[in-house]
């Protein structure tokens, strides 16, 4: 559990301390890598609080999916399509669909916490 957060506090730090203009033409690929990891952390974060946390499904799931939707954008920019749309709605819906059930997972705890 401890993983993702800690990634998650080290790019922020990195990403507020230096001063990295990323050029227009990479901003299709950064929205979608941000994403996809966002997506994998959360269900990480997910899968912990349902105790079947894997630490090589979350390694790989987040190198599989950042290198899937930049693919789509890259085959997308030469096609002329914009593909990377489609990942990013793809994303963004496992994104919010995780974090619903995080919400729920600790509402339910939280209510348990309080009966007892």
């Amino acid at each position: 559990m401890w993983l993702p957060i800690l990634g998650l506090v080290i790019g922020v730090v990195l990403g507020l301390l230096t001063d990295i203009r990323i050029p227009d033409e990479y901003s299709n690929y950064l929205s979608i890598a941000v994403l996809a990891a966002l997506d994998t952390l959360f269900g990480g974060i997910r899968a912990h609080l349902q105790n079947i946390y894997d630490e090589k499904v979350f390694v790989s799931g987040f190198f599989f999916n950042i290198l899937l939707a930049a693919s789509l954008a890259f085959l997308g920019v030469h096609l002329g399509v914009d593909l990377y749309l489609a990942a990013v709605f793809a994303f963004g819906v496992r994104l919010f669909q995780n974090i619903a059930v995080i919400r729920r997972i600790l509402l339910t705890k939280w209510s348990t916490k309080q009966e007892n």
